[in-house]
Order: structure tokens, then sequence, then C-alpha cells
């Protein structure tokens, strides 16, 4: 379900320090273009164009990475305070030192070797960073094993710069909640409009990578968390398909939806990062598919990738914003220009019908997989279930829930087993809705390459008495289904931008990848963010 009708069906059934509202809004009069700041010598660089750069000794990992952090400090944590990275890692110049002592000897690790990346603060790193999912109840020692994503991306030679800001819990605490606000690291703010709402949960990630804070970044999605910041905050998002890149290490909501996915300013760059952090894991038994899926991403980046494609226009994934439905129309005149075949209209028939009952399978699987995690934690955490989390958060409500409570933790602790009929049930007309009568039939009776629709509505501002503001979007079919979808920069209203889905059926991320590709190189959508204060 979209986030503004999930909230409806759920009512019904510097590190922890909280920004004010007068350093969230501009001041009455204040002017909307922010202070100069200092040109940054790596602004929208990629993963391809650094690379090249350090092969040819012009630059090394460690002038890279202390870039990123001169720049995580001066806009981050001071300037504008995008409070984007909740934690940036004691050991990044080191490991960036050791990757430069390792390209001078020859060895090169893999595609990231020397590339600064960021991961979202719900991945368990074996290091000196904590991994908290936003909350100051997990905040004591760092976790005992790497996420299998984290330890691809170490293999690959990546350095891991730091940890992003979330929507505590990865916002299935509240049916009120601000997103991209958390306990541990306040508000993360929009990279282009300061006083808007970056979407989440994976907040902080859309705002550092689209602000230029690292090359790459990783966020995660139950549903909408990586398409949503990312078609807000001006990215190309990827929500692979369950079970081609490991939950193992992750802080969970849902064993059906869960999964971990790129979050980049390029579509080849979201290409390259999918191919280092897919496969199986025998510590996630989903993943047993993922051996033999696509190998190679980057081979499926063609510029005439649309030209024969036959592409799903869904209507009734649009109409929630008139200058949204104007940019789509534009984007499918691009898609048709070329060389696609444009079924349009081209419904999904079974959109909100699952909402729910997919509630009540993310109630279930989130009391059930949070026991399992924090179990798994041993005594590097002091609260070991969801009971305890509850009561912690009533006893230092003060900073835990200022300004909206846990009614989602609440309803979880409330559930039963996964054996319950309730879930089962759930769960089954989940599979029927999202899949079977949704994606599966639409794709066969159409014979479609992929369906498109906006990925979201513009970003509101931000307001924590209230709650966000959601205007509509389109996260939940694929997520449900545990398909692929991609959002890729489609537009402009005014400084807001918005994305395009590409939504498709198991493991065709490749794809999409190309369908995504070839309309970002006709389009050229996205631009560097300008960190207005306002719009005026």
């Amino acid at each position: 379900m979209d986030r503004r009708n999930f909230l409806s069906v759920a009512g019904t059934a510097a590190a922890g320090t909280m920004l004010t509202p007068a350093e969230v809004v501009a001041a009455p009069g204040a002017p909307a273009t922010p202070p100069p700041i200092a040109p940054f010598a790596f602004e929208e660089a990629t993963v391809a164009d650094l690379t090249r750069r350090m092969r040819a000794g012009t630059l090394t990992s460690r002038a890279l990475t202390a870039a990123y952090l001169a720049r995580i400090a001066a806009i981050d944590a001071a300037g504008p305070r995008l409070r984007s990275v909740i934690e940036v890692n004691p050991d990044a110049l080191a490991i960036a030192a050791e990757r430069d002592r390792e390209r001078r000897a020859g060895t090169i690790r893999g595609p990231l070797h020397g590339i600064p990346v960021l991961v979202k603060d719900n991945l368990d790193t074996a290091d000196r960073m904590q991994t908290t999912a936003g909350s100051l109840a997990l905040v004591g020692k760092p976790a005992l094993r790497d996420a299998t994503v984290v330890t691809k991306l170490r293999d690959a030679g990546a350095v891991l710069l730091g940890k992003t800001n979330l929507s505590e819990w990865a916002n299935f605490r509240s049916t009120r909640s601000t997103s991209g606000w958390s306990g541990r690291g306040g508000q993360t703010r929009h990279p282009y409009v300061t006083d808007r709402n970056p979407c989440g949960s994976s907040s902080g990630t859309g705002t550092a990578i689209s602000a230029n804070l690292a090359v790459l970044g990783i966020g995660t999605e139950t549903d909408g968390s990586i398409i949503c910041p990312s078609s807000i905050c001006g990215l190309v998002g990827l929500k692979p398909t369950v079970g081609l890149v490991s939950r193992a290490g992750i802080i969970p909501i849902s064993a059906t939806q869960d999964t971990a996915g790129p979050m980049t300013r390029t579509v080849a760059d979201a290409a390259l990062l999918l191919q280092v952090i897919r496969g199986s894991d025998p510590r996630d038994p989903v993943t047993a598919n993922a051996t033999g899926q696509v190998d190679d991403y980057l081979a499926a980046l063609r510029p005439q990738a649309l030209e024969g494609a036959r592409i799903g226009v869904a209507r009734n994934m649009a109409g929630f914003h008139p200058a949204v439905d104007a940019a789509f129309d534009r984007a499918v005149d691009v898609l048709r220009a070329a060389g696609a075949t444009v079924i349009d209209p081209c419904n999904v028939p079974t959109v909100g019908k699952y909402d729910a009952d997919e509630l009540t399978v993310l109630l279930y699987e989130f009391k059930d997989g949070l026991n399992a995690y924090l179990a798994s934690r041993g005594d590097s955490v002091m609260y070991r279930t969801l009971d305890e989390l509850i009561a912690y958060n009533t006893a230092n409500a003060v900073t835990e829930m200022p300004w909206f409570a846990q009614e989602l933790f609440e309803q979880a602790q409330a559930k039963g087993a996964l054996t319950d009929a309730a879930y089962t049930e759930a769960l089954a007309r989940c599979r029927t809705l999202s899949r079977t009568e949704g994606l599966d039939a639409l794709f066969r009776d159409h014979r479609l390459d992929a369906v498109v629709a906006p990925s979201n509505g513009p970003s509101w501002p931000i307001d924590w008495v209230n709650g966000d503001r959601y205007s509509g979007g389109n996260s939940s079919v694929a997520a449900v289904a545990g398909y692929p979808s991609l959002t890729v920069p489609m537009a402009f209203v005014s400084e807001l931008p918005l994305g395009l889905s590409f939504i498709g059926t198991a493991y065709t991320e490749a794809q999409l990848l190309g369908l995504g590709y070839a309309f970002e190189q006709k389009t050229k959508a996205r631009r560097a963010p300008r960190l207005l204060r306002t719009i005026a």
C-alpha cells in the first residue's frame, strides 16, 4: 500500500539530539537561496569516473574519502545540517589508505576498490560503528558480525564511509510518524529544499547520495523505503526481487518483503552496485534461487534498450497530483519516441486490494523477525525482545516519543505465531492478489517487459505534529509481490524531483535496468541539489 493508505489502515487496526522546529523551517522572510557552499570537486562523480582516475594515478582513495568526510562535516553536520549521516566510520581513512597500498601493489579487490559507500543504519557492521535502526535502545556495543551485504562491499574493495540516518525502525513504529526522524539521528532534511521531507525509511541514504556525500548508498525496503526516498531525492533506486540480495544481518520488518538495494545517482552505478551485493547466502535461505540469475547487469545497459520493448502504462497508479500526471504523460511520450510499444492504459487490476492483508503480514513477521534478530546480537544489545523495546520507549518517551508513539510496535506485539491462520491466510491473499491475479496476469496477457507509473508525488514540508502528508506512490504492488522495481529521475515540480518507476516480475532486474538506462539517457532529468532553505 502507499504510505498514506498504510497509515490509515494501521491506525484503524549530532546523534540523539532532536532538531527544534525553528531549525527545520526557515524563519519568515529568510531567503530561499542558501549561503554559498564551497564547490565540490567530486560533484556527481560516478564509479567509472573515479576508478579511471585512481587507475591513472591522479587520485587516491584516501584523498577521495577525505573529501567526502569534509563535505559531510560542512553540509551534513554543519551548514544546512542535512543530518543524513548518523555516524562516520572512524576507520574510513585508514581503510582508504590500505586500498591505495593494495592498488600500488597490483592487488584490486573488486569493482568498488577504493570507492566510498554509505550504508543504512539497519545493516550490521562488525567494526567500531553502531547498528541501531535509529533507536537509542540499541546504542551500545557494535554488532558481532557484518551483514552479508556489508561483507560483499568490503570484498569488492569499497571503503565503508559511514552509516545513514533513517526513519526509526524503518518507519515501522508509529502510524503517525515523520519520515527521516529517529531518536538517535534527529530529522534528515530534503537535499533540494531543506524544509521538506526526504521520505523514508532510507531517508539518510537518499539525502546523502543526492547531496554528493558519497559515491554509492545502500537502502532497504519493505514497501517504498528505497523507491520513495530515491524518487523524492532525485536518485536512481532499485528494489530487487526478494531473494536476490541477502537480508542476513539486517534489522528486519518482513521475511517476505524485505530487501536491500542500491541508491545511486546513475543507472550504471545502480547496476554495478547490484552486481556486487546480489547472490546466494546460506545465512538467508530465501536467496537459494539467486544462483544462476543474470551475472552481468552492466551488459544490459544499452541506449537502444527501449526499442521494441512492450511497456504497460498503469493509469490506475497515477492521478494523485496534476503536475506529476503531466510529467508522466511526457515520460510516456519519451518511451514511445524511443521505440517502445506502449500499451496505454494497462492497469494493474488488483492495486490496493491487498492493503489490509499486507499490514497483517507485516505485523506478524515484524514481531517474529525482530525477536530473532535481537537474539542473534547476543550481549551486544541490552533489549532482547519487542516487548522490552516497547517498555524502553515508554520509559524514555522524552527522547524516543516526543512527536509520535509506537502503535505499530504494540499491534505487532499483540500478534501470535506465524502458524496462526490469520497470518497464513493473509499471506496467501497477498500472493494471489499481487502476483497471480496482479502482475503475473498483466504481464502474461499483454506480453509486457515492464509496467510504468509515477514513483511518488512531490515532497511535503516536514511536520512533526501531523506526521507525513504523503501525496501518493506506487511501491506496493512490487513490494507485496516480492518483485523488482526501479525508479529513475523523470522531472521536477518546481525544485522537487519526481521519478518514473519501471516494475517487473521476478528476477527481471537486468531488463528493468536496461529500460531505465535508455530512459535516463534520453531525458538526463537528474540535476544536483542546490540545498534551498524553502520554496519561495
